[in-house]
C-alpha cells in the first residue's frame, strides 16, 4: 500500500490495521445506535507485530508533534484501564527505542479500576503523577466520558495533562439531546474535550485519512458508504 498524502508511518499502521482485521469495512452498530460503515477496536492489537504496528504509530505521532511548530512536552504516558495499558507501556518501549537521547529515561502509569488496599495500596499502578506534565494515550474517543474520568484521577493525583494522543479520530459529532437527528448541528467528542480543558488532542488517522489512503486499495462501494457516513454524521468544529 502506497499514499502520496498520508506519512509513510501512516501508511503502515493503516495496513497493519487490515491485515490485522482491526479495521473492517461492512455494517456496523455503535454505542450511538448509528450504523456505521466500519469499525476499529484496538483491543484486537494483542500479537506482537501488531502491538508493534501501533506502538510504533503513536511514539512516531508524539515525534512529529514535538518536532512541529507546537511541540508537546510531557513526563508521563498514561494508558486509562484496561485497554490503553499495553498501549501506554508499548508506546513507551517504542519511544525509546526510536529516540533514545530525549525518551530513554520516559516513564509510563495506568490506573487501576478499584483502589489496592493492600501492599502498596493507592490507584495509580507505574511513575507518581504529582507535579508531572502527562499525556493521556488511548485507542478513539466516544463519548469523552473515559478521558474525563481519567483526566480527573490524573488531577487528584496531583499530575497535570497536557495532552490526549487517540489511534482513530471518527470525526463525527456527538448525537444531539433531542435525538441523533444528523441535520442538528454537533461538535464532536475529542472538539469538546479540547475545549472543556484547554489541551490538544491528536490522532495517529482520521476518517479523512482512512478514506484517503484507502480510494483504489478497497471496494469502491465501502469508500462511497465511508464518505456518505462522513457528511452525514460530520462534527460542527
Amino acid at each position: 500500500m502506497s499514499s502520496t498524502t498520508l506519512a509513510p508511518y501512516k501508511v503502515e499502521f493503516l495496513q497493519a490495521a487490515i491485515n490485522g482485521g482491526v479495521l473492517k469495512f461492512g455494517s456496523f452498530e455503535l454505542k450511538s445506535k448509528r450504523i456505521s460503515p466500519y469499525f476499529f477496536n484496538a483491543g484486537d492489537f494483542y500479537r506482537a507485530d501488531l502491538l508493534r504496528a501501533i506502538s510504533t504509530a503513536y511514539a512516531k505521532t508524539i515525534i512529529e508533534v514535538e518536532e512541529s511548530s507546537s511541540p508537546l512536552d510531557f513526563d508521563i504516558v498514561f494508558g486509562p484501564a484496561y485497554k490503553a495499558i499495553p498501549l501506554s507501556t508499548s508506546t513507551v518501549d517504542k519511544l525509546a527505542d526510536l529516540k533514545p537521547e530525549k525518551y530513554e529515561k520516559m516513564c509510563y502509569s495506568f490506573d487501576r479500576k478499584e483502589a489496592k488496599d493492600h501492599g502498596e495500596g493507592g490507584k495509580i499502578v507505574g511513575a507518581p503523577l504529582k507535579g508531572k506534565r502527562v499525556l493521556i494515550v488511548d485507542d478513539v474517543v466516544t463519548a469523552g466520558t473515559a478521558k474525563r474520568e481519567a483526566i480527573g484521577k490524573i488531577r487528584q493525583e496531583g499530575g497535570i495533562v497536557v495532552g490526549i494522543l487517540v489511534a482513530l479520530d471518527r470525526m463525527e459529532k456527538l448525537p444531539a439531546p433531542n435525538g441523533d437527528d444528523p441535520s442538528t448541528p454537533m461538535p464532536s467528542a475529542i472538539g469538546e474535550l479540547r475545549k472543556e480543558y484547554g489541551i490538544p488532542v491528536f490522532a495517529i488517522l482520521t476518517l479523512n485519512d482512512i478514506i484517503e489512503g484507502l480510494k483504489g486499495k478497497i471496494a469502491k462501494e465501502d469508500i462511497e458508504r465511508m464518505e456518505e457516513y462522513r457528511v452525514k454524521y460530520a462534527a460542527s468544529d
